[in-house]
């Protein structure tokens, strides 16, 4: 096995080689969007020497604990799960998406979080601006003034579901689970742009450009996190496109 290579119980008949992407895929393991640094099947023909598995995982997905603790889940023992228990729908705590695949569960508590969420920072700070995470329904950050908030749910809202989107619509197999379109990040982050600004155009200018700066600070670490990159090159051109 080379030294960039994992074995991984979801998919036993190949390694999985760690890459970096523009495009955006599937993760196999939590079924969420991912782009940027993930881990691939590098099984060469795949099964019975056709065209490839394209399998994918996020680093956290591929790379992942057994247990975890969260500091907003004190008497939480959170479990790693190939797939959410029980017949009944679940959400992730976090970011109020349906879980479908892996998971962090607490079985005492009941409560779940994708594990890219699961690596969500408790608080952002760029020296001007501090944004704490804070829990509900669904996280979100606050800034230190109490005026700004940025829920992590809106970011999938506006975002990651805009990617879906595009995603299923670009040709891909059945399962949604390949990007063959020629657009990357620079032609789909101006939408999340526009849509901030619509939902601020009611305020001053000032306030205005204060929230959007905020975003910008924020969403280079929200993205970075529920798109499972650990990297800050897909977060830092978001941060820059935002402020344009």
């Amino acid at each position: 096995m080379k030294y960039n290579e994992i074995s991984h119980f979801s998919h036993p008949h190949h390694n999985l080689k760690f890459e970096y992407t523009e495009a955006p895929f599937k993760c196999d393991g939590c079924k969420e969007a991912g782009i940027g640094s993930r881990y691939k099947c590098c099984g060469g023909g795949g099964y019975g020497g056709g065209g490839g598995c394209n399998y994918d995982l996020h680093t956290h997905c591929a790379i992942h604990s057994p247990s975890i603790n969260h500091p907003f889940y004190t008497k939480c023992s959170f479990q790693f799960l190939s797939r959410p228990p029980g017949t009944v729908a679940r959400y992730c705590n976090a970011c109020q998406k349906d879980v479908t695949g892996f998971v962090y569960h607490c079985k005492l508590c009941g409560f779940d979080l994708h594990p890219c969420c699961a690596k969500l920072p408790m608080m952002l700070d760029d020296g001007e601006t501090k944004l704490c995470g804070r829990k509900g329904r669904s996280w979100s950050y606050r800034s230190s003034c109490k005026k700004y908030n940025l829920h992590v749910a809106c970011v999938k809202e506006m975002l990651v579901d805009s990617w879906h989107e595009l995603y299923y619509g670009s040709g891909g197999d059945a399962r949604g689970n390949k990007y063959t379109g020629d657009r990357r990040l620079e032609t789909l982050i101006p939408s999340l742009r526009d849509t901030l600004q619509t939902h601020n155009h009611k305020k001053s200018k000032g306030k205005a450009q204060k929230c959007c700066e905020m975003a910008g600070l924020a969403l280079q670490f929200v993205i970075s996190a529920v798109l499972g990159d650990p990297t800050t090159l897909i977060a830092g051109l978001v941060g820059t496109l935002m402020s344009k």
